[in-house]
C-alpha cells in the first residue's frame, strides 16, 4: 500500500527530515515517480486515487501467499480506508458500531471514524485501544482534508514513512520503496501509535506521554531519519478531552 499527502495536510515531526539526504548518493523522489515505482511493481493489480494535489492512496490486492496480512481497501462517502492485518474481535466490533456480520475491517475503520467524527464522545486513543490484533490502517477524509493514521502494539504488522522530494509525506509498509523513495528521510512508524491532522503523532497506548525521537544511523552510520517512542519521563500538560469535543475531527 501507498499514501501520499501534500507537505501542510500533514506535518511529521521535523526529526523525519534528514538534511543529510541533499547529500547522499541520488535523490529523493517526486510523489509521481514514487506511484510510477509502484505501479510497475504491482502490474497485474496495483491502481491509485488521486485526490486533486492533495492526496494519493495506491492499493494491491494480496498475491496468493507473498503478503502475510490480509490487505483490503475501502471508500465510504469521500472517507477512504486502506487496512492492513486483522482484527479477532471485528464481530464484537461490527455489532458495536450497528454494522453488518459481513463488514469487513476496512469498513469497520472508516464507520468507527465517522461515527467519531460526527457524534462520539469517546476518546480516538480509547477506540483504538479496544481493537484486538494485528492492524495498520491510513485513512484519508476528502472533504474534511484530513489524515488518520494507527499501527497495533505487537508489531506484527509495520508500516513506515518519509518525506518526498517536494515535501509531501509517504506512508507504506514497503520500506523497500520509502526508501529509495526518501533516502535518508524515513523511519518507521512507531507502533502503538496514531497521526493525526490536527492532533499530530501521539501513543494510543499511552495518551498521557509525550513522544521522544531518537536518531537512527544506518549501516554505513550515516544519520537517517529517526525512531519515536513514548517518553516515560514526560507527560502532555492535561489529560485528553472526554467530552463530545473529543473525536477525531477535533483534535486541537
Amino acid at each position: 500500500m501507498l499514501a501520499i499527502f501534500k507537505n501542510g495536510l500533514v506535518n511529521p515531526p521535523k526529526e523525519l527530515h534528514c538534511p543529510v539526504s541533499t547529500q547522499a548518493p541520488g535523490k529523493p523522489k517526486t510523489p509521481d515517480e514514487i506511484l510510477k515505482d509502484f505501479l510497475a511493481s504491482n502490474k497485474a493489480n496495483g491502481f491509485s486515487l488521486a485526490f486533486g494535489d492533495k492526496a494519493l492512496l495506491a492499493y494491491s490486492p494480496p498475491q496468493g501467499s507473498i503478503t502475510p496480512h490480509q490487505r483490503m481497501f475501502c471508500g465510504v462517502n469521500d472517507v477512504h480506508c486502506i487496512f492492513l492485518g486483522r482484527l479477532n474481535n471485528l464481530c464484537a466490533l461490527n455489532k458495536q458500531y450497528g454494522l453488518s456480520k459481513g463488514a469487513n475491517e476496512a469498513m469497520f475503520v472508516i464507520e468507527a471514524y465517522r461515527t467519531l467524527r460526527d457524534r462520539g464522545p469517546i476518546p480516538a486513543h480509547r477506540v483504538l485501544k479496544d481493537l484486538e490484533g494485528s492492524f495498520g490502517f491510513v485513512i484519508y477524509d476528502h472533504k474534511a482534508e484530513t489524515v488518520f493514521a494507527a499501527l497495533g502494539a505487537d508489531k506484527a504488522v509495520n508500516l513506515s514513512w518519509g518525506i518526498a522530494a517536494d515535501g509531501s509525506v509517504m506512508i507504506s509498509d514497503n520500506v523497500d520503496l520509502i526508501k529509495p523513495s526518501c533516502r535518508k528521510s524515513f523511519g518507521p512508524f512507531p507502533s502503538g501509535c496514531m497521526y493525526h491532522t490536527e492532533r499530530g503523532l501521539m501513543s494510543f497506548e499511552h495518551p498521557t506521554h509525550k513522544m521522544k525521537a531518537m536518531p537512527r544511523v544506518d549501516s554505513e552510520g550515516a544519520m537517517c531519519g529517526a525512531y519515536f517512542a513514548v517518553d516515560a519521563y514526560s507527560k502532555v500538560n492535561s489529560m485528553p478531552r472526554v467530552g463530545s469535543a473529543a473525536n477525531w475531527a477535533t483534535w486541537s
